[in-house]
């Protein structure tokens, strides 16, 4: 299973999937998100696809994030008070 440091490290897990890979890769989490039938319903009462799966990706990362306490990498260096 893949291990995450920080929710970056999930949104760049995430963000190239198409609808079926989230899909078939979320199956492993175990998270407690919309149900693909529904999604699927969407889709199919003209919903746009993309953003179904923009909804999806970002319930699966606040979700994954919150089960695993992550929180965003910090990039900007700390500056010392002189």
């Amino acid at each position: 299973m893949i291990e995450f440091r920080h929710i970056d490290d999930i949104e760049d897990y995430l963000e190239p999937m198409d609808y079926e890979t989230f899909w078939q890769e979320i199956k492993g989490f175990c998270l407690i998100l919309i149900p693909r039938e529904k999604c699927d319903a969407d889709i199919e009462n003209g919903v746009d696809e993309e953003t179904v799966l923009m909804v999806l990706k970002n319930l699966a990362r606040i979700e994954l994030a919150s089960i695993l306490k992550l929180k965003w990498r910090c990039d900007v260096p700390m500056r010392t008070m002189h």
